[in-house]
């Protein structure tokens, strides 16, 4: 049975480098309260002229560069967003315009922060189908757009930025092969689900939004229960979680993520702490955090990691992978 391997990544970030000091002269706060509640010290902010899809296909165009593919060979192109302005065409058709691609399979994904993963699933899964061989997976933000500048519990959480992952049809990633690297040799099963009685716990709702979220609610449920949720992840993946290369989980508080890696016993692993300079990017923050510990070559080649989301919904989605 065929199944998927990502073959390489990409980001990008905006020029603009927004500090914790220069927010501290638009808002009640200081770097001190920022870092001891989230841990973020910068982020990056796109231009008012820099749109959705412009991050998107920079992102996918690096990406498809470090797979050395042609991207005429893209046949499927999935973006998970939640700050689309346009309803349509969606971002994943107008990246696929400006990378020249022929006649892709093009769609848009949206569970906020949960995206990407969700998004790196599905694209797997058509390609399992037989539906695609190959794809790029892209992860992009610009929560500026939508934010309350004078609202300090969440202007000092967000930033700007896009991921890519490419994905292609591998016969040896679903094999036997898998039990001789370690467990899954490609993509690894996908556990996603979501919390429904907390629905509402992260929004952007109307035209105009803003962002808002029940910060305590969702800090809360993630101490509690990701820990558990991820071992179901690795246990899918036939991996035990100190045989984890990385963990890169979404990047929405430093103090969510040391202590969840922490509990979940991946000791050998490099965990993704790009939140620090990044601050929350939303569905960009997975593969823009993976894809520069990749380019730092902080993870090797072929280390199991392990990839999770969780956000607006309340969704969550997670998986192992093959480092490329």
């Amino acid at each position: 049975m065929t199944g998927s391997r990502v073959v390489a990544l990409g980001h990008y970030q905006p020029e603009r480098v927004l500090t914790n000091d220069e927010l501290a002269t638009m808002v009640e706060t200081n770097d001190e309260w920022i870092q001891s509640r989230v841990g973020i010290r910068e982020r990056r902010i796109a231009a008012p002229d820099e749109s959705v899809d412009e991050m998107a296909w920079r992102a996918a165009d690096k990406a498809i560069a470090n797979a050395g593919l042609d991207v005429t060979e893209i046949d499927y192109v999935i973006v998970a967003t939640c700050t689309a302005i346009d309803r349509s065409p969606n971002i994943a058709a107008r990246v696929a315009a400006r990378l020249g691609l022929g006649n892709p399979a093009a769609i848009d994904l949206n569970t906020a922060c949960s995206g990407f993963a969700y998004a790196l699933a599905t694209a797997d899964q058509a390609i399992r189908a037989g539906a695609a061989t190959k794809a790029i997976v892209i992860g992009v933000e610009k929560l500026s757009d939508w934010t309350d500048w004078t609202d300090r519990t969440t202007c000092v959480l967000i930033g700007d930025g896009a991921g890519a992952a490419v994905l292609v049809a591998d016969d040896t990633a679903d094999t036997d092969d898998a039990a001789d690297t370690g467990g899954v040799a490609g993509v690894g099963p996908v556990v996603w689900g979501s919390v429904p009685e907390m629905s509402d716990a992260v929004r952007i709702e109307g035209r105009e939004g803003p962002f808002a979220q029940e910060g305590l609610s969702v800090f809360r449920w993630a101490t509690t229960q990701l820990p558990q949720i991820a071992q179901q992840v690795c246990e899918k993946a036939g991996l035990k979680p100190e045989e984890l290369g990385g963990v890169v989980l979404h990047q929405a508080n430093l103090r969510i993520i040391e202590p969840l890696a922490k509990r979940l016993g991946a000791v050998n692993a490099v965990v993704a702490k790009d939140v620090v300079e990044s601050g929350n990017t939303s569905a960009a923050s997975i593969p823009i955090a993976l894809s520069k510990l990749v380019e730092k070559r902080e993870i090797p080649s072929g280390a199991p990691v392990l990839l999770f989301g969780f956000g607006g919904g309340l969704s969550y989605a997670g998986q192992v992978i093959r480092c490329p």
